[in-house]
């Protein structure tokens, strides 16, 4: 095995050389007056180009009593403008042949449009209106808050993974905004108004909280000049100040128990763990990631091998972690027993699984296959223009240049078994460790209608 992937990694570092050098490309930025900077990144290898507006406000930003806000008027930006009808936008797209959308997070709300390369100043001009003069209708607002509703019941209330998550995350979190989700709770969406959406908007809608990010077939200098014609004369508005929201420290484990129906148990564990702050000399959030694709990210990795297959444990076994957002970061084990072993079993096979990195460390072998994995996504990623603007825009949302993902990859490719060995013994212990259990109940013979069906 040891052999196979030490002949595997060569040959994806090989295949790197031979990617096209417009993948490679480094990026063109601008700031201009009104504070909206533009990163413009050339790739020629077809002509689209994909379009991104990222604001640096996401439901981490929302109050009490508004939870939800930031992506109801997600919804609402596709409601038109004066010049614009309401729907127009994703039409004009649809019509070209391109395709639009938009998300919300925690850390950011983002749109974006991936469209023939002649259509992006038309493109361009759309997102500019819709930036300062968006239509906000109460008809539209009250007839959007019931679909956001509607897409709650849906996505959460009806999906029992999804849920458990919802509430593992009000628990494990005292303080910080995390703890609230995107979507917002159902009581703050039935009390929401159109002045809340409103309020929103005008507190960060704004140029000089925003990054356009481009990727595509197109001539930065004149992707520059569009970028001043459309947005250059939007004006710019102070920012609310951002207050530290530290969470306290945790004193001792937490459980909680979600009562749902469901077809299976389910464990989720979640450990409080540092993200990247300092790119350059952070170490341990890339050995946390390296940790994670040990345990699962490919099939012949440990949870697979060990809890699923030889100890028959579990039906299903898995493990995440992100090294890059605004708040705090938590480190996920989950998984579901087999047919015969219980929740409380399980918890000890995942916790046994990181006790054994912690006291035996990793094989040479482990950490090849992990690596491989990592210069391989780094491969696919270049070919798509979209999910190289997602990433530039993700960094930056996040505080992070773009200019580091090089070295953030280095960083990757530099950890050792004994980094990846001295994290799992440093975090992964009760005082940071909180467990939600999904007890399964009965299933409904009649499934619930859905009324309205989400926009997305």
């Amino acid at each position: 095995m040891l052999r196979r992937y030490a002949r595997l990694i060569p040959l994806l570092l090989a295949l790197i050389l031979v990617v096209p050098a417009d993948a490679l490309a480094n990026p063109f930025e601008l700031q201009l007056a009104n504070g909206l900077r533009v990163i413009v990144k050339e790739d020629h290898r077809a002509p689209t180009a994909a379009h991104m507006v990222w604001y640096h406000a996401g439901s981490m930003d929302e109050t009490n009593g508004t939870t939800g806000v930031a992506h109801l008027l997600e919804h609402m930006m596709f409601k038109g403008t004066p010049t614009t009808g309401a729907g127009e936008f994703s039409r004009l797209v649809a019509a070209e042949g391109g395709r639009d959308n938009a998300f919300t997070s925690k850390d950011y709300t983002a749109y974006f449009q991936q469209v023939p390369k002649q259509k992006l100043a038309q493109m361009m001009q759309l997102e500019a209106d819709r930036m300062r003069h968006l239509n906000l209708d109460p008809k539209e607002f009250a007839q959007e808050s019931k679909v956001v509703m509607e897409e709650r019941r849906l996505r959460t209330d009806d999906q029992p993974q999804s849920l458990l998550f919802e509430q593992m995350n009000a628990v494990a979190l005292q303080a910080h905004p995390y703890r609230v989700p995107v979507i917002g709770w159902m009581n703050d969406l039935e009390n929401m108004t159109v002045g809340d959406a409103r309020d929103w908007y005008e507190r960060w809608y704004v140029p000089n909280n925003a990054i356009v990010v481009i990727v595509g077939d197109v001539d930065h200098m004149e992707v520059f000049r569009l970028a001043e014609k459309y947005y250059g004369s939007l004006p710019p508005r102070a920012l609310p100040s951002r207050k530290p929201q530290d969470e306290p420290e945790q004193t001792g484990i937490r459980r909680l128990t979600v009562k749902a129906p469901a077809e299976l148990p389910v464990v989720l564990m979640a450990y409080k763990v540092p993200v990247i702050r300092d790119v350059e000399n952070d170490i341990d959030p890339y050995a946390l990631e390296m940790l994670a694709a040990i345990l699962d990210g490919h099939d012949a990795a440990r949870f697979s091998k060990s809890l699923i297959r030889e100890q028959r444990l579990a039906t299903s076994a898995g493990a995440g972690y992100d090294s890059t957002s605004r708040g705090p970061g938590m480190f996920y084990l989950m998984g579901s027993p087999s047919e015969g072993r219980t929740r409380t079993e399980l918890e000890t096979g995942l916790r046994a699984e990181i006790a054994r990195i912690a006291k035996d460390g990793v094989a040479a072998a482990e950490l090849a296959r992990a690596k491989a994995q990592l210069v391989a996504g780094v491969i696919y990623k270049l070919d798509s223009m979209f999910a190289q603007a997602m990433e530039i825009g993700q960094l930056e949302s996040v505080g992070i240049s773009y200019r580091l993902k090089k070295r953030m990859i280095e960083k990757l490719q530099a950890v050792s078994a004994e980094q990846v060995q001295a994290v799992a013994q440093e975090y992964f212990r009760d005082e940071r460790l909180t467990v939600a259990e999904l007890d399964p109940q009965p299933l409904s013979q009649t499934p619930r209608v859905h009324s309205v069906a989400p926009r997305h």
